[in-house]
């Protein structure tokens, strides 16, 4: 998560017509080996486009990982990926190392890290994940579910950073990954950005890529941590760094923008939970997900 509150504000509307494999996303998450011959060594630049001032998302970092693991591995989906982020990263070369675990014929599981380099030139781990993988078209359609998707108001009646009036307050620092999203928040959840937050650990809205690209089991890696954290409603300011997430990828999204909601039911030692459903225009759940993360308490 990493955010700031001082700095991730909800973005507009999507603007381009980006397509899956040519977008921003594709081209800043691919990994290209180090021997063309032998999967497991990745070299990557990562981008300062998915920053929160100087640290990079983690739901980016997930991707990044994922994408290597896709590679590595005999089924091309992400299952379910369980990550611990070590140490913060920054925008720059990275390598990512992968491991096969076990394949079988329906489920492989692999694990990949993630390192930089300090300035005495040491590797230093940032990141480290397991993951299963498979092949999400290959599932029955049998679902048997008490979920229901969230109730959140149109987005036209969602607002984000494009919404503030020109005259109101603004907010300072810098977040280039807003640039890149187009999340509209439910207004029920938007108290934080207004300086009343409702002290409820909420936060809803619609989601997307600012050009336009559709999700797909990758890109949901990115969306179960882009939204601004519930500490914020909480009435929390500061850094929130992920310590633990993991993500389960269900299905295949449909086209169009995604439902977001995430709630915190239990803030305690200085730790908060937080439980994210995703739900695609077809009213199906497509991921869920839950980190633990680190708050700033006053």
């Amino acid at each position: 998560m990493a955010d700031a509150a001082s700095t991730h504000a909800p973005t507009g509307a999507r603007t381009g017509t980006a397509t899956i494999g040519d977008s921003e996303f594709d081209r800043d998450t691919a990994v290209t080996r180090r021997d063309p011959a032998v999967p497991g060594v990745y070299d990557i630049e990562l981008s300062a486009g998915w920053t929160i001032i100087n640290a990079v998302n983690g739901g980016y970092l997930l991707a990044v990982l994922g994408r290597a693991l896709a590679d590595t591995l005999p089924h091309a989906d992400p299952f379910t990926i369980s990550a611990h982020y070590l140490t913060a990263s920054v925008a720059g070369p990275a390598v990512v190392r992968t491991d096969v675990v076990r394949t079988g014929r329906t489920l492989s599981t692999g694990q990949a890290s993630l390192f930089q380099y300090a300035e005495d030139g040491t590797e230093v781990e940032r990141i480290r994940v397991l993951a299963s993988y498979g092949d999400l078209d290959a599932l029955p359609d049998d679902v048997r579910t008490s979920a229901k998707p969230p109730a959140i108001p149109p987005i036209e009646q969602c607002f984000g950073a494009d919404d503030a009036p020109s005259d109101g307050p603004r907010i300072p620092g810098s977040s280039a990954i807003t640039d890149r999203l187009a999340v509209k928040l439910d207004p029920a959840t938007l108290g934080w950005a207004l300086g009343a937050p409702s002290g409820k650990g909420e936060m809803r809205g619609w989601f997307g890529l600012a050009d336009g690209r559709d999700a797909d089991p990758l890109s949901l890696l990115l969306t179960v941590d882009a939204l601004p954290p519930t500490a914020f409603e909480m009435g929390l300011k500061g850094w929130v760094p992920t310590v633990e997430l993991t993500a389960h990828i269900r299905c295949r999204p449909a086209p169009g923008p995604l439902r977001v909601s995430i709630t915190t039911r239990n803030l305690a030692g200085g730790f908060l939970e937080e439980d994210a459903e995703i739900w695609d225009t077809q009213d199906r759940l497509v991921a869920q997900s839950r980190q633990l993360a680190r708050v700033r308490l006053p």
